[in-house]
């Protein structure tokens, strides 16, 4: 007794070939441009607001002690910057965006003014821990940005 056999096509199945690209227009590519110069300003205002939150929680103290919620809050605001700023710029070097400005506001704000104002106290450890884990941070993500090379995805946001 044998059993049926499957019954066997002699000709490969070919699967329909994709289109090749086309080249995007100059209007795709002007609202390309807009859409990533945007994206870096947002990362800047970003950075910018993220200094402000981070030094009003500097200051902040619970039954009359120094908490370090901000040291926390900047970590993980950094960490989301580190990530947003190349993607929505398109490039690697975008990640200097947030990060320049978020290190000179910093710096600002530990300088006193000629009226001897200044934001983050010389006796506050939060402020300094603050600038400390904010510059590591930014930091790490751009050393690990150095390191991974640009993957498949990488490539087609153009980093």
């Amino acid at each position: 007794m044998s059993l049926p056999s499957p019954s066997v096509s002699t000709t490969p199945e070919l699967e329909p070939v994709p289109p090749p690209p086309t080249e995007p227009s100059a209007a795709d590519r002007a609202v390309d441009l807009a859409l990533r110069v945007v994206g870096g300003v947002v990362a800047v205002v970003a950075a910018a607001v993220t200094v402000v939150l981070e030094l009003i929680l500097s200051m902040l103290r619970v039954g009359g002690a120094l908490i370090g919620v901000s040291v926390l809050v900047t970590v993980l605001a950094n960490v989301a910057l580190g990530w947003f700023a190349p993607r929505v710029v398109g490039r690697r070097w975008a990640l200097a965006l947030p990060a320049v400005v978020w290190f000179a506001l910093m710096v600002v704000a530990a300088g006193g003014t000629s009226e001897g104002d200044v934001l983050i106290a010389a006796d506050n450890w939060v402020g300094l821990v603050m600038i400390f884990a904010g510059s590591v941070t930014f930091a790490i993500m751009g050393f690990r940005m150095l390191m991974n090379p640009p993957g498949p995805e990488s490539r087609q946001l153009g980093l």
